[in-house]
């Protein structure tokens, strides 16, 4: 393990209770390195990202992510290993009864930012980085799918994070749109130098932009060069 490896997990089981659903489990992933994971409904997909920000317990194995010893996790300290992680979902998980910039705000507030002037001046600079300029008042229902995902990939960005986990992004988009989204993330992500894990279903995006993929399957995790359909 060097000084840029983000994810470092060895050996490791992953259970959901007492249900083990992935185990030996051997992944690393380094500073700015773009990741796919894939695997069917079911194989793991979620339990491994839910490990990686600490909302599965680490039970058995070796796990570090962003210099956090998973295992000696506490309520403490995963709030530490959150602020360095941008965590996008499927579903924005953005809340409905605030503005776009509300929305980041309370994102910082919760990381720790405290300085007024400082949290205006990078929600502006994400929101002009993500082509939302000007619609910072507007509210999460006001504006498209697309343009939501925008407003996540900003609140993922907020705090300078050094991995950026995301769960089917792009699951309720239409391809257009998820080609955008996805490159968009790919752009910010690399003139950041944060890696990302992008979990998804669509074969279709890992065909025309290609990355590392690793796999989820028969409870095992797989590093693979290339796609089998």
């Amino acid at each position: 393990m060097t000084e840029h490896t983000i994810v470092n997990l060895s050996d490791v089981n992953i259970y959901q209770q007492e249900n083990l659903v992935l185990h030996n489990v051997n992944l690393n992933i380094t500073k700015g390195e773009f990741v796919y994971l894939i695997g069917k409904t079911g194989s793991g997909k979620s339990s491994l990202l839910k490990t990686l920000y600490a909302a599965l317990p680490l039970r058995s194995g070796r796990g570090m992510v962003s210099g956090f010893d998973l295992k000696s996790l506490n309520r403490k300290t995963i709030p530490l290993l959150r602020r360095k992680l941008g965590i996008v979902f499927q579903d924005f998980n953005l809340l409905d009864d605030r503005s776009v910039e509300a929305n980041l705000y309370f994102a910082l507030r919760a990381m720790g930012w405290t300085d007024k002037a400082k949290m205006t001046s990078r929600i502006n600079e994400l929101l002009e980085r993500v082509d939302l300029k000007g619609k910072n008042d507007k509210m999460p229902y006001a504006i498209s799918g697309g343009e939501q995902q925008r407003v996540v990939l900003a609140r993922a960005l907020l705090n300078h994070p050094e991995l950026i986990i995301a769960d089917e992004p792009t699951g309720n988009l239409d391809p257009e749109t998820s080609d955008e989204v996805l490159l968009l993330l790919r752009k910010l992500a690399q003139e950041n130098d944060t890696a990302v894990l992008f979990a998804t279903h669509d074969y279709r995006i890992l065909e025309n932009f290609p990355a590392r993929i690793v796999r989820c399957h028969n409870g095992k995790v797989f590093d693979e060069e290339d796609v089998v359909v």
